[in-house]
């Protein structure tokens, strides 16, 4: 697919101008992009830091990757792609002989390519098989953690990665019901879900099988494990008074990236409350309405004066 095709319809980054900004981005400065996805992110740092200025990105989804290096390619003498997960930012930036950045970006929400045009059953608007795994490499998938995991292991899934109230009923739901019919497609979730619910505990602003499908995806990508990690490696990168951006889209990443930026003393944290998305950016992107934006910037080296 080449530039200027569907992909600017699909991909509209979040928190754009707030993060460009508080990324404090500039010529000459070199960057990480914890998640390319498909690179609007990138495409507006490379602008703004030309006309030297580079990227390294980093992104595990080879559909993702085709796609923004396509976009990218007016930048391709300052993007470095690395197909790794974030978590692996060491192992990348070491590879690559890169020992200090500017500023580091991750956006930790699911790319509008997996949601709208992906195969992967990310989604229950389409009936799609349940693989949910972001990099094709893994092993682990959404069918085989429902075909295997006990009803207690289901349902500790679903509380602690989607904070799903009726865990425990729908793990029993999915428990009987494979006995029967393994459950290999969004559709039969969503069923399964929407049976083992009770009505009046059906929510009325999201989906009833919302929270099921992001526990599955976090499990599956082991998203928290990996943003825990990034946020501990990441800081070693920056040079002094660059700055640290993560983009979370619930509360779960947030609560890790707070907890994570206070505590680490090489830090100042420059949001005591998450950066949200204005009225005018919700209007025109409705995935914009949960994303939280939290800033950290790397402390000054102090030397210490000899007596």
């Amino acid at each position: 697919m080449a530039p200027g095709s569907d992909i600017e319809q699909i991909h509209t980054p979040v928190l754009l101008k707030e993060t460009l900004e508080l990324l404090n981005v500039r010529s000459g400065g070199v960057y990480v992009d914890g998640t390319l996805g498909l690179g609007g992110h990138s495409s507006s740092i490379l602008k703004r830091s030309a006309p030297d200025g580079k990227v390294f990105a980093f992104e595990w989804d080879e559909t993702a990757i085709e796609l923004a290096r396509a976009r990218l390619s007016p930048y391709k003498d300052r993007l470095q792609i690395i197909r790794r997960n974030f978590a692996e930012i060491s192992e990348g930036l070491n590879e690559e002989g890169v020992t200090g950045v500017d500023g580091l970006l991750v956006d930790v929400g699911l790319s509008s390519l997996q949601l709208d045009k992906g195969d992967r059953g990310f989604s229950f608007q389409r009936d799609e098989i349940l693989d949910m795994r972001m990099d094709n490499r893994r092993k682990l998938t959404a069918q085989s953690i429902l075909a295997t995991c006990s009803q207690r292991e289901l349902a500790d899934i679903f509380f602690y990665y989607g904070e799903e109230r009726q865990a425990r009923p729908i793990a029993s739901a999915i428990v009987e019901s494979r006995v029967s019919e393994p459950v290999r497609t969004t559709k039969q979730l969503v069923t399964i879900v929407a049976r083992a619910v009770p009505k009046r505990f059906h929510p009325g602003r999201i989906h009833v099988a919302t929270k099921v499908f992001q526990a599955l995806r976090i499990a599956v990508n082991t998203e928290l494990e990996n943003l825990a990690k990034i946020l501990d490696d990441g800081v070693a990168y920056l040079k002094p008074g660059a700055r640290f951006c993560v983009i979370s889209f619930h509360s779960l990443e947030d609560r890790v990236v707070k907890a994570k930026f206070k505590s680490n003393k090489d830090l100042n944290v420059l949001t005591s409350k998450p950066i949200m998305a204005s009225s005018e950016e919700i209007t025109a992107n409705k995935r914009s309405r949960s994303a939280r934006l939290r800033v950290a910037e790397k402390k000054e080296n102090k030397t210490r004066r000899d007596i």
